[in-house]
């Protein structure tokens, strides 16, 4: 039996990533990005929704988001579903789903949203090696 675990967003960072680092050493960043859909419903009326999503970047992929990202950057991301569940200081359980980055791209120019940004424009980064993927080369 096959199975798909496979997510894909266009978004803008709703907040600066956060780095950290696991007791061994492996660094950790999240942060947040939020995507938007827009429709026209029966009335004609323009209609907006937006969904926030939490994402997670491992390792090397990590240390480059961290670097490079800041709130408000346009990213492509990449990566798989995980849910984790735990529970709060408070006794009650916590649920959360994040989107775990296989491979992020830098969308907006260079500079925009960071101004520590190195000049990176549309650099890319992926856990399975460091190939470089332009804009233009995405098919949509």
């Amino acid at each position: 039996m096959f199975s798909l675990n496979r997510a894909t967003i266009i978004g803008n960072l709703t907040r600066d990533p956060e780095l950290r680092s696991t007791p061994n050493g492996t660094s950790v960043c999240s942060f947040g990005v939020a995507t938007n859909r827009s429709w026209s419903d029966k009335e004609g009326q323009k209609q907006e929704e937006v969904e926030y999503h939490n994402v997670v970047a491992w390792g090397r992929l990590a240390e480059i988001c961290s670097q490079y990202l800041a709130k408000g950057r346009k990213v492509y991301i990449e990566g798989r579903l995980r849910t984790r569940d735990w529970e709060g200081q408070d006794g009650a359980k916590k649920q959360r789903t994040e989107i775990i980055v296989e491979s992020m791209i830098m969308l907006d120019k260079a500079g925009a949203g960071n101004p520590q940004d190195s000049g990176a424009n549309a650099a890319s980064a992926s856990s399975g090696g460091e190939e470089e993927i332009h804009v233009e080369d995405i098919p949509f």
